[in-house]
């Protein structure tokens, strides 16, 4: 019977040696020093050789969570089979599932980082993830709990957008919308979570079939969206029946055109354009009539891209030139508030948002702002 169980334990060995997918390569310029401190300050529990290889390939998932997740996760897999006992290997691997849609799997993983550090910043992925398997009951469950109301303001908006998701999941399209009336909405300075937030806040009066005020919001979106992070861009023109052109590609594909003409037709060659162009002939000179030459531009030729307006470049449809009051966001201020509805709540929704929901009220300086904004766009 041992020798059994033993040749029954190897075959599984053997096994999971064959069905793991071979570790990913590190590259040599990564050393793993560049993780912050107080992630190296929890590797230290392991030997220092594999604190530095599971440091190396949480460096390498850091810089392929975005372009690459697929490869990243595979990093962080790794990371995981060597220091599973580590809370921020734990963390790490259950981003990376949650980034390439592996919800029960980001689940258990930061369930398992949170009991080892006893933090609750996960609380808005856990949520997600159910919301991704099916079940946002539970994600409103978890927006709902105790743990909730001791996240800092970044994670509680994040857990917000969540809940909004959720409750249009389950068709209460105006309850989504009140989710994320709150003080942050109406904020006369660019944070961090602002273009998710107003992002967040469009989809759900797109949902709720509020389309002229979902076109506002994307549209603030789209400037608050430094980063390009969101679509907001996209979903603004989709709904004003726009096509966004990109310059930047289209300014490439000029240069190539001129380089391969450079190339068909040397400077320095004439002959070819004597051959097709001929001097004019001087007894010619005095049949054009100055008064019957038409003048470039003229009225019959349309200029490009007029056509009833409904091609306009990426940063008109972003600045929204008829759908944002004409007024550009700078670093420092959002568009006036005209729609935000921070305080107005739908007729017939059964839910309450609490007023003090972790954002700061409005000062009166703000309130004049946001007035000032408002006869602005008047």
């Amino acid at each position: 019977m041992a020798e059994n169980r033993e040749r029954t334990a190897q075959g599984r060995t053997d096994r999971e040696r064959t069905d793991r997918p071979a570790d990913p390569v590190l590259p040599g310029d990564v050393t793993g020093e560049e993780l912050d401190a107080e992630t190296r300050e929890e590797l230290r529990s392991l030997p220092k050789e594999l604190a530095t290889v599971v440091s190396r390939h949480l460096v390498m998932a850091g810089r392929l969570v975005d372009e690459d997740p697929e490869t990243a996760y595979l990093h962080v897999k790794t990371a995981r089979r060597l220091a599973s006992r580590v809370a921020v290997v734990r963390e790490g691997c259950g981003v990376a599932a949650y980034q390439t849609g592996r919800w029960a799997e980001a689940l258990a993983e930061l369930r398992a980082a949170r009991r080892l550090s006893g933090r609750e910043a996960y609380l808005p992925i856990l949520a997600d993830c159910e919301r991704g398997l099916g079940r946002p009951e539970r994600a409103l469950s978890l927006a709902r709990s105790a743990e909730a109301e001791r996240l800092d303001k970044a994670d509680r908006i994040e857990l917000r957008i969540v809940e909004s998701g959720a409750r249009r999941d389950m068709g209460q399209y105006d309850a989504a919308v009140v989710t994320l009336q709150v003080p942050e909405l109406k904020e006369t300075r660019l944070r961090p979570w602002s273009a998710r937030l107003f992002y967040a806040y469009a989809e759900a009066l797109t949902a709720a079939g509020r389309e002229e005020e979902a076109r506002d919001w994307f549209a603030r979106a789209a400037a608050a969206d430094r980063d390009g992070d969101t679509d907001a861009a996209e979903r603004y023109a989709e709904l004003e029946g726009l096509e966004i052109i990109d310059t930047e590609e289209d300014e490439d594909i000029t240069e190539e055109l001129d380089i391969d003409r450079a190339g068909e037709t040397p400077a320095n060659d004439t002959s070819s354009a004597e051959a097709n162009h001929p001097a004019p002939d001087p007894a010619d000179a005095d049949s054009t009539d100055p008064a019957n030459t038409e003048a470039p531009g003229s009225a019959d030729d349309e200029a490009p891209g007029s056509a009833g307006g409904d091609v306009v470049d990426k940063k008109a449809a972003m600045l929204g030139e008829e759908g944002i009051s004409g007024e550009a966001v700078d670093d420092e201020a959002v568009p006036g508030e005209e729609g935000a509805g921070g305080d107005v709540v739908d007729d017939g929704v059964a839910v309450r948002v609490e007023e003090d929901f972790g954002g700061e009220a409005s000062d009166d300086e703000v309130a004049a702002r946001g007035e000032d904004g408002a006869d602005d766009e008047d």
